[in-house]
């Protein structure tokens, strides 16, 4: 079977039998699309763990880091499990092969007061794509969603009485999150310019739905007015938004559920920010500091 076809097919599960994001099933053909040229003329399943470690050494080479490298690394995991599984191949290439070492990051946020800042000084919506800027600003930060979730809301997924969103994430995995009373009133403002229906709840001027550049665009256009990040992006006001919880008390637990982790690892990292502020607090305030 010809490299396209076997690529066409394991797309075809991620979208109809694990239905990941159109975000995640690009991030997969891009990573496979580098690795068929690399090993061209050799076929996918005819491909040895030594040409895999190969792959591994020219991306080290070209500067590529190794968080990058270990999600390629990820997709051809995925994709062999997928071609042995189904019978397409006899034996997994990816058997022997380990992940890269990475240290670890420490998620980037925008501060408290920069974010009051930025509440502060938005402007009373007068049409629809200045009301439409702010819901998208605002529901980013205030529920913490990820760029995906945002572009694929739909309208029946927002309860105004309930003061709820209804969120469908990863793997499916649907979860809801309460919005508190800016929000409300920010959706209610842009629902009063809207002129057409549809069933997403964000549009473009179009009429059309939200697309990434769009969104990642608005963001780094808003936030570069209020914080000195480098990178400002959508996913930094996830960030923002566990952070700013964390910083406030909440139970570690509980932001686990409103960001649709998985496990309470990937939640754990927020706490190297909070320790951090705790001790630059202690390193102001404390006599003996």
């Amino acid at each position: 079977m010809m490299n396209r076809e076997l690529v066409n097919f394991f797309l075809d599960h991620l979208s109809i039998e694990r239905r990941l994001s159109s975000h995640t099933i690009t991030s997969y053909s891009t990573d496979l699309e580098q690795f068929t040229a690399f090993i061209a003329p050799t076929e996918l399943s005819h491909v040895q763990a030594l040409t895999i470690r190969k792959w591994l050494i020219s991306l080290s080479d070209d500067s590529i880091q190794n968080r990058s490298i270990n999600r390629k690394l990820a997709t051809l995991r995925t994709f062999y499990k997928y071609l042995l599984r189904s019978g397409k191949i006899a034996e997994n290439p990816m058997t022997s092969i380990r992940m890269v070492k990475t240290t670890k990051k420490i998620p980037q946020f925008v501060r408290e007061s920069e974010m009051e800042n930025l509440v502060n000084n938005q402007k009373i919506a007068t049409n629809f794509s200045e009301a439409r800027d702010e819901l998208i600003l605002f529901l980013l930060y205030g529920t913490g969603i990820r760029l995906a979730e945002l572009i694929s809301l739909q309208n029946n997924q927002v309860n105004l009485a309930a003061k709820t969103i209804r969120v469908i994430g990863k793997r499916n995995k649907e979860r809801v999150i309460p919005i508190p009373g800016l929000l409300i009133d920010l959706i209610a403002t842009y629902r009063s310019f809207c002129t057409v229906e549809h069933t997403h709840l964000l549009l473009t001027d179009k009429g059309e739905p939200l697309y990434p550049m769009f969104v990642q665009r608005l963001v780094k256009k808003n936030l570069g007015e209020y914080s000195q990040l480098e990178k400002l992006s959508p996913h930094v006001l996830r960030h923002t938004y566990a952070t700013h919880l964390l910083n406030k008390g909440a139970d570690l637990n509980a932001i686990k559920e409103l960001l649709g982790h998985a496990n309470l690892a990937a939640t754990q990292v927020y706490t190297h920010n909070s320790m951090e502020k705790m001790k630059a607090i202690y390193l102001q305030a404390h006599p003996k500091a």
